[in-house]
């Protein structure tokens, strides 16, 4: 899938990922990953459905499922550059996404943010509605 709208182009195709792009935003600028070994990227995208923006041939955004393609899938690693913030392409990106082929007929799409709720709003996302169900195991500053 690849479209191009308004001098951007929105792609899942993994031969035009940056992977060094994408480390340094998640290392260098993101809250939730910060100094993500480089090889922890470049395995966490070899193992999902990948999703890139692009402003001729240069990534200024990404965003992953991490998936089974039958039943679920978590939204992860969503990013636009600070200079690309504010033109609606990260909706474009999610509405993409969620429409895309290999993620039709789940029981469950899910995502963790800390400050983009308005945004994942608009596309369906709620609170969870039995929070007391979910369990985890968190392991602060793994990177660190």
């Amino acid at each position: 899938m690849e479209i191009s709208e308004n001098g951007f182009i929105f792609s899942d195709d993994v031969n035009k990922l940056d992977i060094n792009a994408i480390h340094d935003y998640l290392c260098n600028q993101s809250y939730w990953a910060s100094n993500i070994p480089w090889e922890t990227v470049k395995k966490s995208v070899e193992g999902s459905l990948c999703f890139g923006i692009y402003k001729s041939t240069v990534q200024i955004g990404f965003a992953r499922w991490i998936t089974d393609k039958a039943t679920f899938a978590y939204l992860a690693d969503v990013y636009v550059l600070p200079e690309y913030q504010g033109q609606g392409l990260m909706k474009k990106l999610i509405s993409l996404m969620l429409f895309h082929k290999d993620l039709q007929g789940l029981r469950r799409y899910m995502l963790s943010t800390r400050d983009a709720h308005g945004l994942y709003e608009q596309f369906g996302f709620k609170p969870l509605e039995n929070p007391e169900k979910l369990m985890s195991i968190s392991i602060k500053n793994p990177y660190s």
